[in-house]
């Protein structure tokens, strides 16, 4: 396998019964074996992506100065700007050669979550920046849906089984620039290899090399999306909840040839989080005599807690 298999969300829905199940194996299937699709016909307008890319640039490209005055260390980096180099891998002591923003959940001030999530920091410099945030962020939260939709039937569940889930759930929009590399990095990659801690991930920003996945081989392979496709994977909590019958694969961002070391590098994943009550035990129909229960049951919330500190985002 050279890349990662492609699937079109527009064959799901669709109103003709074999191509929406063509669809939901395909997936499925993907996510069994490398954990990794490239997905066409998501609800990202080409129009929303540009404007995305121009408010982002135009963030990182703002004095330090600014943009440390969005930096909220306390909540763990879950809303606003995140600087270069905090964030490491698990089990990594040197930080990735990134810094990133965090747009979060937008919740009715009268739901059982306003209190639990932070509320989104407004850049002032911008006036433009939080309202192409916020529309990315609701287009790529309903093609998630849908794609966990198409999961649930593979997995013999009910198609809505997920809805509940991610309805209000604590995903994160995080533009990431990875600016122009200046001397040798002394153990330090763009992003270390890494599981990603959510259900599953949509990622803006895979059409050039940088982005690798790791098959059942220990091989790294390039993730290269074509301009109209989002990169989605399985991450650790969707492997947990089907006893690792989804993959989470590890994956990084290297380091790019010397001669490019000169430019900077955007990506923007979507990482989708159910709400923090859903039971991340593993599902019955995932277990049996050839895959035994591997996981005891933790919540979503309890989770993502104990995998922040491993990133070193939180403090203990």
């Amino acid at each position: 396998m050279q890349n990662i298999p492609s699937v079109d969300l527009r064959d799901f829905l669709s109103n003709e019964p074999e191509r929406k199940q063509k669809f939901v194996t395909e997936i499925g299937n993907a996510f069994e074996d490398i954990g990794f699709v490239a997905l066409k016909g998501h609800f990202l307008e080409d129009q929303l992506v540009d404007e995305l890319y121009g408010e982002i640039r135009n963030f990182f490209s703002l004095p330090l100065e600014i943009k440390s005055r969005y930096e909220n260390p306390e909540i763990g980096g879950q809303r606003g700007y995140v600087s270069f180099g905090k964030e490491h891998a698990k089990g990594r002591k040197e930080g990735d050669l990134k810094e990133f923003w965090h747009f979060g959940q937008y919740v009715d001030k009268d739901s059982q979550y306003a209190s639990e999530y932070p509320d989104n920091l407004e850049v002032k410099e911008l006036p433009r920046f939080n309202t192409v945030g916020k529309e990315t962020y609701q287009m790529l939260e309903k093609t998630g849906v849908y794609v966990l939709r198409a999961l649930a039937l593979y997995l013999g569940l009910d198609e809505f089984y997920f809805d509940a889930y991610a309805y209000e759930g604590n995903s994160i929009l995080r533009p990431i620039h990875y600016p122009p590399i200046t001397s040798e990095p002394k153990n330090a990659i763009r992003a270390a290899a890494h599981g990603d801690i959510n259900l599953i991930t949509l990622l803006m920003g895979a059409q050039g090399r940088g982005l690798q996945v790791q098959n059942h081989n220990g091989e790294w392979i390039d993730a290269i999306a074509a301009p109209d496709e989002l990169v989605i994977n399985v991450g650790d909590m969707l492997s947990r909840h089907t006893n690792n019958k989804l993959k989470s694969t590890i994956h990084q961002v290297v380091n790019p040839p010397r001669e490019s070391w000169g430019t900077s590098r955007y990506s923007i994943p979507f990482f989708m989080h159910p709400v923090s009550d859903m039971k991340l035990d593993c599902l019955e129909n995932c277990v049996d005599e050839q895959n035994p229960k591997k996981y005891e049951a933790i919540s979503a919330g309890e989770f993502l807690y104990e995998r922040l500190i491993d990133l070193g985002l939180i403090k203990k």
